[in-house]
């Protein structure tokens, strides 16, 4: 079979875009598909080729079968790649596109059908002799049969959709009221996301770790493992930060979840990229959790330890060629980390943020060392209508130390401006000492951040280095400022040598003095000689500080200085002496008291209002419901109240901080 000459990638985002990259350096041309949402999107401009499919929402554009099939009779599209999410694991979408003469860069449909089912899955391994989690496979029927199960399972249990993924349709029930509520709201999120609302429970693995084993096979009876993936630092069962290899593993326990996932695969005849999931006790014990029968997110630390481009193979072997290495030719070289830059607030509990990118800088790629996965560019919009997702930044080093330091480094200098973003959080997570030591599990970010994340969790080292930048940006603006041409002789600018910089409620008085190549600045008995050929209003300060490398971000808003360096964002005021006394005297401006009223955490759609005007509602239950980004979030009254108002209707699109009840 001779290679495709064009092939449709049937999803958006970073994910078309990588895989575009690839096809455009085999010589495959590429045909981008779109809602009416993404006509403007990065994908659509890097293919080739780009088809109109529907409206926004995705149940009318990106799963319509039809629609995507249809793209590829106006084409001639000979293959498509479903990329993740979406069609990727659907079998009625690979049957289709079987039947219409297309070929399906993934596995065969039988494989689907088998791995990509959740209860289905789990019967085959066990029938295998894969080591599997206690629990209950069949359907289950309604909330007191899930109820029933659990008991007898025993507490905790994971409740989980049969079609889920990417954390969706999952939930985690320690007691009766809460499996009832989770049998509940999973069938909702279910349905809403796959169309399917069957789910399984199985017993909650306590401390777990979840490791996932890459696979990958041919037509021809090849399949090879190309080592594990530690992906176990997870927010809500969604995934944060991934790395390759894991910290956790030893060369056998690697070796024989390698070998197991493998024959798992073998089980089904195999064909394509694919990942078995297992969780991995305290002890390594391993369990099989379910196969995924596509490519992963996570997919580049893969493909940086290893120098196999999965996409490639795919392509490769969709096309009939045979696995071009055997298990024996795969190589680990170094760690790989990756991180998820998302449009959400992680200081208000992680809420979605939509908008336009005003500003959009990533750091520069470096072959190798530094990648960045994107879907998005400078101006564009985040949409409320998919997932939250910005980029995927991967950073390679020899070791697991040198590539965590590359990361913190390339999250220095990712610059986002226009909607919210959770670069703060990664930092705090990277430099967390549980982290840095490899001993965490799916548990570390709700043991470590129980009640979310606060500026207080990404502390900086040196907080007086970030006084001495913002003296720095402030004596470069008078700088500039005394060489304005047409001032009168005799009359320049006095420049002061000492200053206050006034970070929150601390002050560091600083002496400011100028050098060849920057400015040399003192707080108490520190000197800090910094040097750079930042220029005003560049975002990103490069330079060095006592001769080491410094890099942080930079920026002037109206008399502040705002920084960011390792997760800690500060503003900063610089000014005299004087002026700092007459400041402190200022009033402060209080907020207005809007306690009264219930105000939307987040820009998305408000699908349902709970309650009624004059209605008595007790803490606790329910008002209303809003879904953006893929997920519905359920606000709930935090006290007893009367509704005096209903100020929003459902199916209208709210913003944040927009009023949608008043109480009395």
């Amino acid at each position: 079979m001779a290679m495709f000459k064009k092939i449709l990638i049937a999803n958006r985002g970073e994910i078309a875009c990588r895989i575009i990259k690839t096809a455009r350096r085999m010589g495959i041309r590429t045909v981008a598909v779109h809602s009416d949402a993404d006509r403007d999107a990065r994908h659509v401009s890097l293919a080739d080729e780009a088809v109109p499919i529907g409206p926004p929402p995705s149940a009318q554009s990106y799963l319509v079968i039809d629609r995507i099939l249809e793209a590829c009779r106006q084409t001639g599209a000979e293959a498509v790649h479903p990329g993740y999410g979406f069609l990727s694991e659907n079998a009625a979408f690979c049957e289709a596109l079987e039947k219409a003469g297309i070929a399906f860069i993934g596995p065969k449909v039988h494989a689907i059908r088998s791995m990509g089912d959740k209860i289905a899955s789990k019967k085959l391994a066990l029938g295998a002799g894969v080591s599997t989690i206690p629990g209950y496979t069949d359907v289950i029927r309604d909330a007191d049969h899930a109820l029933s199960i659990a008991k007898e399972i025993g507490y905790p249990v994971m409740i989980k959709a049969s079609a889920g993924g990417g954390g969706k349709g999952l939930r985690v029930a320690w007691n009766d009221a809460e499996a009832r509520e989770g049998f509940q709201s999973c069938r909702t999120e279910a349905r809403n996301a796959f169309g399917d609302d069957r789910v399984f429970i199985e017993k909650f693995i306590e401390e777990p770790r979840h490791i996932e084993i890459q696979v990958l096979g041919d037509a021809h009876g090849h399949l090879v493992y190309l080592w594990e993936r530690e992906c176990s630092i997870q927010r809500r069962h969604q995934k944060v930060i991934e790395e390759a290899p894991s910290p956790f593993l030893d060369d056998a326990t690697r070796r024989a979840m390698g070998e197991q996932a493998v024959a798992l695969a073998a089980a089904v005849s195999y064909q394509s990229a694919g990942t078995v999931e297992f969780v991995v006790d305290a002890r390594r014990n391993f369990y099989f959790l379910e196969m995924n029968t596509r490519l992963q997110v996570e997919h580049p630390v893969t493909e940086m330890i290893t120098g196999v481009d999965l996409v490639e193979q795919m392509i490769r072997v969709a096309a009939g060629e045979k696995l071009a290495f055997s298990q024996g030719d795969i190589k680990l070289d170094g760690w790989a980390v990756e991180a998820r830059i998302n449009a959400e607030d992680p200081f208000r509990n992680f809420l979605p943020s939509t908008g336009r990118l005003i500003r959009y800088v990533p750091p520069a790629e470096k072959k190798g060392s530094v990648r960045v996965d994107t879907g998005v560019y400078e101006g564009g919009e985040v949409s409320m209508f998919y997932d939250s997702m910005i980029a995927k930044l991967i950073v390679h080093a020899a070791t697991r130390h040198k590539a965590i330091e590359r990361m913190r480094e390339a999250l220095n200098g990712f610059y986002i401006r226009g909607v919210s973003h959770n670069i703060s959080f990664l930092a705090a997570v990277l430099q967390h000492r549980r982290f840095e030591s490899g001993r965490f599990n799916t548990g570390f970010i709700a043991e470590e951040y129980p009640t979310g994340f606060d500026a207080a969790d990404a502390p900086h080292d040196d907080p007086a280095l970030l006084a001495a930048i913002a003296a720095f940006a402030r004596r470069r603006y008078i700088d500039r400022a005394v060489q304005v041409s047409g001032q009168v002789p005799g009359h320049g600018r006095k420049v002061d040598v000492d200053w206050v910089v006034l970070i929150g409620s601390d002050r560091y008085p600083v002496t400011v003095e100028p050098t060849d190549a920057g400015y040399r600045i003192t707080h108490k008995s520190t000197t800090y000689d910094l040097r750079s050929d930042w220029k005003l209003g560049e975002p990103i300060f490069r330079g060095t500080c006592n001769g080491t490398p410094l890099l942080l971000q930079l920026e002037r808003r109206g008399l502040r200085y705002r920084i960011f360096h390792w997760g800690t964002q500060v503003d900063a005021v610089v000014m005299t002496e004087r002026a700092a006394e007459l400041l402190a005297l200022m009033p402060v401006k209080l907020p207005v008291d809007m306690s009264r009223y219930l105000l939307s955490p987040m820009p998305g759609l408000l699908t349902e209002i709970a309650v009624a005007a004059g209605q008595e509602v007790k803490a606790g239950e329910k008002l209303a419901a809003i879904e953006a980004m893929k997920m519905e979030n359920v606000l709930k009254a935090d006290r007893d109240c009367v509704v005096a108002a209903v100020l929003a209707k459902a199916g209208e699109s709210v913003a944040v901080d927009q009023p949608i009840l008043e109480f009395e």
